[in-house]
């Protein structure tokens, strides 16, 4: 199943999210694959700051169900500074609705 989603980054940090990204962790790479999560994609809206996810998963959950789990959570907590976070340093993040898909 592939799945969607938007979240909110703060302004001026585009460089810094992608320098981020850019040395995921392996350890929360591994955690994510081992859970089905792959095909993972973010794209950025600059004109209004919205990350846009999508991601394939074959299993029941997705990156963002992983929360409980440490290395997620100290994730969350290295990206708090960039992002548009709930109290638990979780991002924000807004499930999108597939109104059209080709293959």
């Amino acid at each position: 199943m592939k799945i969607a989603f938007k979240m909110h980054l703060k302004p001026g940090c585009k460089d810094e999210y992608r320098k981020r990204h850019d040395a995921l962790w392996p350890e929360l790479h591994q955690l994510l694959k081992d859970n089905g999560v792959s095909d993972y994609t973010i794209f950025l809206d600059e004109e209004t700051n919205i990350l846009f996810g999508v991601q394939q998963q074959s299993g029941s959950q997705s990156s963002q169900d992983l929360g409980t789990l440490p290395v997620v959570q100290r994730w969350w907590a290295f990206m708090a500074d960039i992002m548009e976070t709930n109290p638990d340093n979780s991002p924000v993040t807004v499930p999108l609705t597939e109104v059209f898909h080709m293959e």
